[in-house]
Parts: structure tokens; sequence; C-alpha cells
């Protein structure tokens, strides 16, 4: 007998959508993996079984992205607010500066974690126009004493993204990813650093992906503690403890998930589709919806809009809900509405989302 599970519309913002056939293999494995007798759960971490998913779900990720050999790929737990922690620690020496653009909640939040160690200075910030946009390259002015420039690639509270990097020359340029990671192709090699949790495109929470340049990492200091260096996970491939052994395989078997659907040129072209289902419905609705974020800084994975009646926006929410969207109510801290169209969104959802956002605004003008 077929059992079919009826799934939500699920716009959460992370942890986020996984791909339905990651799920039901996982499902599928849990018990017993690979004729082992135990799940993934199970195995040690030291085994040849565990450690074949491990390097598996390291290998797909250099293929995917096309990392270069001098890249170590690291797996760590603490998700990406403990890097903001770890990036000053290893990286500012005495007397050093970093910088850093603010665009959201999360870039003052690596801010605030550096002032911790060292002197940050801010590079370029969009705070004063309530972050609708990304600053404008020519804008970005980087302190001569900076060890390393630092951003936030794609903002998810306010719904904005990064469509150019600036180029850094021999200044090492530190990313957060944590919410596009794996949502279109990028040059790594531009990066000395990209670090992103995993629970919004790579899997469940629990993980944190770093990607570093192993010149980059030679330079680190080596008078913080044990853990908290970079070059302890590196010289262990990330087995230095026991690590969160089934987000990793979840991991894996979301990248083996993204190679089956073509790769990233497919995820890209698919992850600008869905938004555009959306962004057209609020572009033509003359006002009823507005968004937040400027055009041309629009995010394709955090898309931040309002009703224009904010009565009219309690309405929305609640017969969205009611309708069986989860996950559309804007962060905590500013409000209104969030369709996060993250990797795993099928095309269907955000189709199902406008074709309401039409119908709610026929209903209600």
């Amino acid at each position: 007998m077929t059992v079919t599970t009826k799934r939500a519309f699920n716009f959460n913002a992370g942890p986020s959508a996984l791909p339905l056939e990651v799920l039901q293999k996982a499902q599928a494995e849990l018990v017993d993996f690979k004729g082992t007798g135990m799940s993934v759960m199970e195995l040690s971490h030291r085994s040849a079984e565990f450690e074949g998913v491990h390097n598996e779900a390291i290998a797909n990720l250099r293929e995917l992205y096309d990392i270069p050999e001098n890249y170590e790929v690291l797996f760590l737990q603490g998700g990406a607010s403990l890097q903001f922690s770890m990036i000053p620690m290893n990286f500012l020496k005495e007397g050093q500066k970093a910088s850093y653009i603010q665009t959201g909640a999360w870039s003052e939040k690596a801010f605030a974690e550096a002032k911790l160690f060292r002197t940050p200075v801010e590079a370029a910030s969009s705070k004063s126009n309530n972050y609708k946009n990304i600053p404008a390259l020519s804008e970005i002015q980087i302190d001569e004493e900076a060890a390393y420039l630092h951003l936030t690639s794609n903002n998810t509270i306010f719904g904005t993204q990064w469509k150019t990097f600036p180029t850094t020359g021999d200044l090492p340029l530190i990313a957060d990813m944590s919410s596009d990671i794996l949502s279109k192709k990028i040059d790594v090699s531009n990066f000395a650093m990209i670090y992103a949790g995993a629970q919004k495109n790579l899997g469940p929470s629990g993980v944190t992906v770093v990607i570093i340049r192993k010149e980059f990492l030679e330079k680190a200091n080596s008078n913080i503690p044990t853990m908290l260096k970079y070059a302890t996970h590196s010289k262990n491939n990330s087995l230095y403890n026991t690590p969160p052994t089934f987000g990793i395989y979840m991991l894996g078997e979301v990248l083996k998930w993204v190679k089956a659907e073509g790769g990233l040129e497919a995820i890209e072209q698919r992850n600008e589709e869905k938004a555009k289902y959306i962004y057209d419905v609020i572009d033509n609705s003359n006002g009823f919806y507005y968004g937040h974020a400027t055009e041309d800084s629009r995010s394709l994975m955090n898309i931040t809009f309002r009703v224009a009646d904010e009565e009219l926006e309690k309405k929305f929410l609640a017969e969205a809900k009611t309708a069986g969207f989860v996950g559309l109510n804007g962060h905590r801290s500013v409000g209104g509405c969030r369709a996060s169209t993250y990797n795993a969104v099928p095309l269907e959802t955000c189709k199902a989302l406008a074709d309401f956002m039409v119908k709610f605004q026929q209903d209600n003008q």
C-alpha cells in the first residue's frame, strides 16, 4: 500500500525545507545503513563506513563548487555564530584591525564579536537605509591595517543579497554564506574563507561548513583553545572529536541531490524562476504588496514584503497559515512577511504562494 504524506508549503527561514527525495532515502536507511545493522547515528565516527560518508560529502562539495586544491573543506559545529568569534581569534594579531561590511543583523553580530578581541572597522554600511540595499562597491573603504574584509552574502531578515562581490587583491575576503551557499555558481578562489550553517541550503542544523585557503589558514594564531583553532580540524579531517554524524550524512545526501538536479547552473536557474513568481506578484500589485529590499539588491533566497494595510497583513498571514503555508511571518525584529525560497523549496510551492497572493488581493481590495 502506498502512503502519501501531505507536505506543507514550507517557507521557513531555517531550519528550512529539505528535498523530499533526501528525506525518503534517510527514512529508508535510518535503521540499517548499507547492511551494517546500524543507523548512521549509531556508527562510530572512526569506522570505515562513516569515513566513506564523510569523505564523499567533502568530495561532492569540492566538485559542485570547483574548490581548488589549495583549500580545505571543514565540517564544524557551533553554527555560523561561533565563526563570528573564531575568525577574529584565529586571524587578528596584536595591532591589527579588521574591516566589516554591515548589511544586516548577522553582519552586526559578527562585528560585535570581533570587538571582543581586536578593533573591527566599518568598511561600508546600509544601516541608515534600514538595510534595504547592499552598499555599492564604490562605497567600500577598507582600513589600511585590516587583516581581512568580512561580509554577509545574503541577509535573511532584510531580504538583500550581494550580486557582485568586491575584489580585494591580496587582502583576504571572508564571507558568511549561510543563507545562499550552493544557490548559484561562485568563484571560490576570490575568497580566503567561506563559511555557512547547513540549515538553509545544505542540510539539517548542527553542521557548519568552512571552506578556507590553506595559505590563509597557516597564518592563524596558535595561542587559542584547541577546539577553536581551524588548524585542529584541518589536521584531523574534521574528526578531532565526535562530529555531528547524522547531519554530515544528510548534508552529503543533499549534495548528491544537487548533482542529480543538474548541478549549480540548474539550481540557480530554478531559484531565479521561483523568486520571479513572487516578485512579479509584488511588483504588479499596485502597492497592495511592497518589498523591503531595493530591486538591485533583492535576494533570491529570502523575499521580504509587506501588505499595505496592517490589519490586512494580519489577515493575510492568518489565511496563508490556514491554506498550508508555513513560515511566512517576517523575522520578529522587523515584522512583515518573508518567503524563504531555498534550494529545496519546490517551484510548485512558490507558484502556489504567488497564486494565493493574487487571489488574496482580488478578495480584499
